[in-house]
C-alpha cells in the first residue's frame, strides 16, 4: 500500500511541461556561477552566503568549511554511495576516518576553530543522512551554537525526512540546507536509487522514487518560505539522467533553489558501489561543463564544488581531517576566537583589493573587442592568487574567459607531479591528461621539461604572473594569447 501522496500537484500528468520563470543573476551571467560581491544581490542574502565557501565563489578563496560525521544512518540507498568508516585514503562523499558523538564533534569543532582561523561554515553531510538521524544532528548543532555562535550551520540530506524538521531547522537559525535532488521522474529515479525507508517501511523501484521526489519538492519549498537558503546537489550520470538535469534544473529554480551544484559521478570498482562494479562510465570533465553551460539561464551554478569526505576540514580543495583525529585533540579545549577575529579583517581588506583586480580585468577584456574564449588552469594555494608551483599542484581552477566575463568553470583533481624536487613521467602523464582542453595553465612556477611536454599537447603554460591576483593574470594572457590590446588604449 503507498502512502498518502503529499504532493499531488507536483505529479500530475501536464506538470513536466510547466514554464520555466526568469532569475535574476546581478551583474555576473549564471554561468559564472554564485556571486562575487554584494553587488549581485540583495544585502541580507549577501549577508549569508559572503563567507560561505560553498554558496559563494569568492569566499572559497578565503574561508574554510568542517564536516563533522555525527550522523551515520541513512534512509535510502544510492547506486553510487558505499559509505566507509575508517578510511583515509578515499575522498568522496560518504566517506570518514570516524564517526562522532555530538560530544565529540563538539570537542572537535572547538579544537579546530583554535587552529584553522579561515572556518566559517560547520556542516553536517552524514555520513548517511543528517535529517534521518536528526536526534545527533540536532544535539550537535544545538551544543556548537552555544560555544561558537558566529559560525555558520548547514546541512546535507537526500530530502525524504526533511519536511520533518524544517520548522526546527528555522528555529536553529541554520540558513543554509542541500539536497542531493537527481531526478524530478520516478522512472529515472528508479535506475539510481533500489529502495528507500519511509514511514516505518521499505519501497522499492519507481514507488520509492516517487516518494522521495515528492519530499524532496515538499522540503525545497518549505525552506524556500523560511527563507533558508537551498543548494542543490544533483549527480551527473551518462545514460541515466545527464539529459534529465535540465529539467530538474528547471524545477528546482521554479521552487527557489539559489544554487545548482551539477556534479560529477565517481564510480571506480575499489568504492564498492553498484555504479562502480556494474561498469558505469562516469563523465570526462568537457562534458560536466558543456552540460553546466546548456542551462545557463535557469538555477544558478555552483561551479566550485569539490565533493568533499564527511569528515572534510580546511579550505575546498584540501583536507586536513587527518591533522585533527580525536586522539591528536586534548579531552578539554577551551574555545579562542581571537585568531578567527584577526583573520576576518585581513581577509576583509584583502577580498577588497581582490574584487577591484577583478573588475579592473574583466572590464580590460571586455575592451579588447575580441571574440574569442580560452580555457585557463590555475594552480592556487587560495587567496585568489596565482601562488602554487605546479609539480605541487593536486588540482587546478579552471577558469573561462570570454569577451564578457572571466568565470570560475570547474576545477580538475590531479596526482601531485613534484616530490622531493624530482617529477614522475608517469604523473605528469596523468595531469596532462586531466587538463584536456585547456589552453593555457597559469602557476607560480614550473620547470622546463614540463613546459615543453604541455607546449606538446597543445598547452602553453606561465609562471610569468605568479602571486598575481588570477583574473588579473588571465586577462594578461588573453591579450598576450590574441595579440589584442584593450580598445581605449588603441583609439
Amino acid at each position: 500500500m503507498s502512502p498518502p501522496n503529499s504532493h499531488d500537484r507536483l505529479t500530475g500528468p501536464k506538470s513536466f511541461d510547466r514554464p520555466a520563470t526568469a532569475i535574476r543573476c546581478g551583474s555576473a551571467p549564471s554561468s559564472c556561477g554564485s556571486p562575487a560581491n554584494s553587488g549581485d544581490m540583495n544585502s541580507a542574502i549577501w549577508e549569508k552566503v559572503k563567507d560561505h565557501p560553498c554558496y559563494s565563489e569568492d569566499a572559497h578563496h578565503y574561508f574554510a568549511r568542517m564536516h563533522v560525521a555525527v550522523a551515520p544512518a541513512c534512509n535510502i540507498q544510492c547506486n553510487y554511495c558505499n559509505r566507509k568508516y575508517d578510511c583515509a585514503n578515499e575522498s568522496r562523499p560518504g566517506v570518514v576516518s570516524e564517526k562522532l558523538t555530538p560530544d565529540q564533534a563538539v570537542r572537535k569543532v572547538i579544537a579546530v576553530a583554535n587552529e584553522v582561523p579561515q572556518l566559517s561554515v560547520l556542516g553536517i553531510a552524514g555520513p548517511g543522512d543528517a535529517c534521518y538521524d536528526w536526534s545527533k544532528t540536532k544535539a550537535t548543532f544545538e551544543q556548537v551554537a552555544k560555544t561558537i555562535p558566529d559560525i555558520k550551520l548547514c546541512l546535507s540530506t537526500n530530502g525524504l525526512a526533511l519536511p520533518d524538521h524544517v520548522a526546527e531547522l528555522a528555529d536553529m537559525n541554520v540558513d543554509h540546507v542541500t539536497i542531493t535532488i537527481n531526478m524530478i521522474d520516478p522512472k529515472v529515479g528508479a535506475l539510481i536509487y533500489p529502495w528507500i525507508f519511509y514511514e516505518h517501511r521499505r519501497y522499492t523501484g519507481i514507488e520509492a522514487a516517487r516518494i522521495l521526489h515528492e519530499r524532496q519538492m515538499l522540503g525545497l519549498e518549505m525552506l524556500t518560505a523560511r527563507g533558508i537558503l537551498t543548494k542543490i546537489n544533483s549527480v551527473m550520470i551518462p545514460g541515466v539522467n545527464d539529459e534529465h538535469l535540465v529539467e530538474v534544473n528547471r524545477w528546482v529554480k521554479e521552487r527557489g533553489a539559489f544554487l545548482h551544484n551539477i556534479m560529477p559521478l565517481i564510480s571506480s570498482p575499489q568504492h564498492g558501489t553498484y555504479y562502480g562494479l556494474a561498469g558505469q562510465r562516469v563523465p570526462k570533465a568537457m562534458e560536466l561543463k558543456a552540460l553546466q553551460d546548456r542551462v545557463q539561464g535557469g538555477a544558478r551554478m555552483m561551479r566550485h564544488c569539490r565533493q568533499c569526505r564527511a569528515d572534510a576540514i580546511g579550505l575546498l580543495g584540501q583536507d586536513r581531517g587527518q591533522e585533527f583525529t580525536l586522539d591528536q585533540i586534548p579531552e578539554e579545549v577551551t574555545y579562542d576566537a581571537s585568531k578567527r577575529d584577526a583573520y576576518r579583517e585581513v581577509v576583509a581588506r584583502e577580498r577588497g583589493d581582490h574584487v577591484a583586480a577583478k573588475g579592473q580585468a574583466i572590464e580590460m577584456v571586455k575592451a579588447m573587442g575580441c571574440g574569442k574564449s580560452l580555457l585557463v588552469a590555475v594552480a592556487t594555494k587560495g587567496g585568489g592568487r596565482v601562488n602554487e608551483h605546479f609539480g605541487h599542484a593536486r588540482e587546478f581552477q579552471i577558469y573561462e574567459v570570454s569577451p564578457s566575463a572571466i568565470c570560475l568553470v570547474g576545477h580538475r583533481k590531479v596526482e601531485q607531479y613534484c616530490l622531493g624536487g624530482w617529477g614522475e613521467a608517469a604523473t605528469l602523464e596523468g595531469v596532462i591528461a586531466a587538463l584536456e582542453g585547456i589552453d593555457v595553465v597559469l602557476c607560480a612556477k614550473i620547470g622546463d621539461s614540463p613546459k615543453e611536454q604541455l607546449k606538446g599537447a597543445g598547452i602553453r603554460a606561465t609562471d610569468d604572473h605568479g602571486c598575481e591576483h588570477i583574473e588579473t593574470a588571465i586577462s594578461a594572457v588573453y591579450a598576450a594569447e590574441f595579440g589584442v590590446k584593450p580598445l581605449a588604449a588603441t583609439a
